[in-house]
């Protein structure tokens, strides 16, 4: 039986769309039996007016969402993350693949952990074969995840160590060179708090140097970081 999904493309570069555009029509040309009608978006405000659009009117059944975008003129989407929350808000049964060109492994847990994306992708990962791929994976009920993302799950499912979010915040910012003070901040934590934590993140990753670079090292190691 033949089939029209209807698809919703949100990536700031035109020729990038284009190439998606044909990965769909690729898959048009294998199945012979599904096709699809897609819309576009550029930046958050217009992935916004096409969502809310689509509450009261034709819903999505799938969207490829770049989470690299700028924040909304208005502010109230900060970056494709928040497009992706309010794509999972109004639109729970839609298929979503995400694709971005961060590798850290905070930020790809981030994604997992907010978005539960039904594709994952990390950019230099990517090819027209592995679109195609991930598209068909997903529209059959199959998750697609490219080599960065299924490396880091095995990575974390191998991993016995937990840690909760301001431990992760912690390690994250630490790892960019961020002063313990500056970090008190951001996650609403006393120095002294912080200092705490440290100090546990070290027994946790079996470190007893007290330098900050030993401690993220080690959690690099593991995949933390």
């Amino acid at each position: 039986m033949n089939q029209t999904l209807n698809v919703l493309i949100i990536d700031e570069q035109p020729l990038i769309i284009e190439a998606y555009r044909l990965a769909f029509s690729q898959v048009t040309s294998q199945t012979k039996k599904i096709k699809f009608n897609i819309s576009t978006a550029h930046n958050c405000d217009s992935a916004e007016a096409k969502i809310t659009e689509a509450v009261n009117g034709t819903a999505y059944d799938m969207v490829l969402l770049d989470v690299d975008l700028p924040a909304s003129k208005s502010e109230s989407l900060l970056s494709g993350d928040g497009v992706g929350i309010k794509i999972r808000k109004h639109s729970k049964n839609v298929k979503l693949i995400v694709i971005t060109s961060h590798h850290d492994n905070f930020k790809l847990c981030h994604i997992f952990k907010t978005l539960n994306p039904d594709g994952f992708m990390v950019k230099p990962d990517i090819s027209l074969e592995e679109l195609v791929k991930a598209i068909t994976c997903v529209i059959s009920n199959t998750p697609y995840y490219s080599k960065t993302v299924t490396q880091l799950i095995r990575r974390r499912m191998a991993n016995q160590i937990i840690i909760d979010k301001r431990d992760w915040q912690i390690l994250y910012h630490l790892s960019l060179g961020t002063r313990t003070k500056d970090i008190s901040n951001i996650v609403h934590l006393s120095i002294a708090g912080i200092e705490k934590r440290k100090r546990h993140l070290r027994n946790i990753f079996n470190t007893n140097n007290e330098d900050d670079k030993i401690l993220i090292e080690r959690a690099k190691e593991k995949g933390f970081v």
